[in-house]
C-alpha cells in the first residue's frame, strides 16, 4: 500500500501562516512532526499532496500499488491504523461533519479528495486526534508528547544521567538519547515524561518540567525555566521562561523573556527580553486573526499567545499581545505592544509604523539565517518564499 498525507483545504487555511511554508502534516506536535509520526507507525515512507508551489519540496510519490490518502491533520494511533486497514477500495472514511479522514483508491489524485467521489464510511467512536486550528498545536502538545514518548522509547534503554549536580524527579519517565549533555539541572517528570534528543544540551541552572521534549541538537541556555507541555524542536536554542509552547525547529529564543501558549515556526529569532501575553486582563476568551475571514475570531480559549510563521525576527524587548499572529518573513521591532496581526513580508513596529519588506532584502536575510547553520538555502527554498510573497502581496 502507498500512503500520501493530503492537505484538507479548510484545515490548511485555518493553520496559516504555518502552512504557507509546509504541508499540514509537517507541523510538529509532540516530539515528532505528524509526517514523522506516520512514518514511525507505518514503518514505511509517506509523501504529501499539498499546494502546487510546495510540491517541488514536498512531492507526492505515486506507485503501482493502491494508495491510502490520509488527512494530514490527523495523528496516528493504534485504533486509527486498525480502521484504515478495514477500508475497501474506492471508499472514504468520514467524520460526522463530512470532513474526509482517509480515502483508499487506485486513482491518482492531484488534489485533496472530495467525500462525494467515494463510497462513504463513518469513522465510528475511535476518532483520531486532529489539529484543526492553530491553538490546537500547543493545546494538544502535552498529550502528544506522552504518545510519542511511549512509541519512541518502547523497548529501548535511556542513556544514563551521570552529572552529579543534576537533580531528577520521576526518573523512570525521563529518556536521554546518546550524545546529550546535562549539567547542574533539575528535571521533574513526575507529572509527565521528559525526552532529551541526541546531542541536545541542557545548560547549568535549567529547570525542566514534564511533559517536555527537547529534540536533537537543541539547547536550553543557562538558567532556563522550561515549563510543561513544551516542545523545543531540532537545532533550536532557548532560554528564559517557556511554557506550553512549540518550536518547530532551527529557531532561537536564547535570552530572558516569557513565551507562553505559543507556536514558533522555523528559522525565527526572538531577541533579548521579547515577551508575550497569553492571558487577557479581564480573563475573557482570546480572539485570533483568521486567514479564512480576514478578521479576529473567538478561539473560546482563556490562554493563547503568539503564533509566528517561518523566517520571522523580533527585535529586543518586543512585546506581543494576547493572541497575536505574525506571518512569514516579518521583521518586527520597537516599543509598545505590536498589533494582533502582522502580515507576511512586513517590516517595522507599532511605534515606527510598518512597510512592505522588500523581497530581495527578505531573501538575503533568510539566506543568511540558514547559512549560519551550514545548511544550503537553495533554489527550491527561494521559490517557495517567492510564491508566498506573490500570494500575500494583496494581504497588506
Amino acid at each position: 500500500m502507498n500512503y500520501i498525507l493530503f492537505d484538507e483545504p479548510t484545515i490548511r487555511t485555518a493553520l496559516l501562516p504555518f502552512t504557507f511554508t509546509r504541508p499540514v502534516a509537517d507541523i510538529r506536535i509532540g516530539i515528532w512532526t505528524i509526517t514523522e509520526k506516520w512514518q514511525q507507525w507505518l514503518q514505511k515512507p509517506v509523501s504529501h499532496l499539498t499546494e502546487g508551489y510546495l510540491q517541488t519540496k514536498f512531492p507526492a510519490i505515486y506507485t503501482e500499488a493502491e494508495t491510502i490518502y490520509i488527512n494530514g491533520a490527523a495523528c496516528p494511533s493504534r485504533a486509527f491504523l486498525a480502521t484504515l486497514e478495514t477500508l475497501t477500495p474506492e471508499t472514504a472514511l468520514l467524520l460526522p461533519d463530512q470532513t474526509v479522514l482517509a480515502v483508499r483508491t487506485s486513482k491518482r489524485l492531484d488534489k485533496a479528495p472530495v467525500a462525494t467521489d467515494f463510497a462513504p464510511v463513518e469513522v465510528g467512536p475511535d476518532t483520531p486526534v486532529m489539529i484543526r486550528e492553530m491553538p490546537d498545536i500547543f493545546a494538544l502538545n502535552g498529550d502528544q508528547i506522552r504518545v510519542d514518548f511511549a512509541k519512541l522509547t518502547d523497548g529501548r534503554q535511556s542513556a544514563p544521567i551521570t552529572d552529579p549536580f543534576t537533580r531528577v524527579y520521576g526518573g523512570n519517565s525521563i529518556f536521554v538519547e546518546e550524545g546529550a549533555v546535562i549539567r547542574a539541572a533539575t528535571l521533574n517528570a513526575e507529572n509527565g515524561p521528559i525526552y532529551i534528543g541526541r546531542n541536545a544540551t541542557i545548560s547549568e541552572g535549567t529547570i525542566m518540567i514534564g511533559p517536555f521534549a527537547l529534540c536533537h541538537d537543541a539547547t536550553v541556555n543557562w538558567g532556563g525555566k522550561m515549563r510543561s507541555n513544551t516542545t523545543i524542536g531540532p537545532f533550536c536554542k532557548v532560554g528564559g521562561e517557556v511554557g506550553n509552547s512549540v518550536f518547530f525547529g532551527y529557531s532561537n529564543k536564547a535570552h530572558d523573556g516569557f513565551l507562553g501558549n505559543s507556536v514558533i515556526g522555523e528559522w525565527c529569532n526572538l531577541g533579548a527580553n521579547v515577551n508575550n501575553s497569553n492571558l487577557k486582563n479581564d480573563y475573557g476568551p482570546v480572539k485570533l486573526h483568521s486567514y479564512a475571514t480576514g478578521q479576529l475570531e473567538d478561539t473560546k480559549r482563556l490562554f493563547c499567545g503568539l503564533m509566528m510563521g517561518d523566517y520571522t525576527k523580533a527585535g529586543i524587548s518586543t512585546m506581543f499581545n494576547t493572541g497575536t499572529v505574525v506571518g512569514v518573513n516579518v521583521n518586527v521591532f520597537g516599543a509598545g505592544f505590536q498589533p494582533k496581526h502582522i502580515p507576511s513580508f512586513t517590516w517595522g513596529g507599532a511605534a515606527e509604523g510598518f512597510s512592505p519588506y522588500r523581497l530581495d532584502k527578505a531573501l538575503h536575510v533568510a539566506r543568511e539565517s540558514v547559512g549560519r547553520r551550514n545548511i544550503p538555502f537553495n533554489d527550491t527554498e527561494e521559490a517557495v518564499l517567492r510564491a508566498i510573497y506573490s500570494v500575500v502581496s494583496g494581504e497588506r
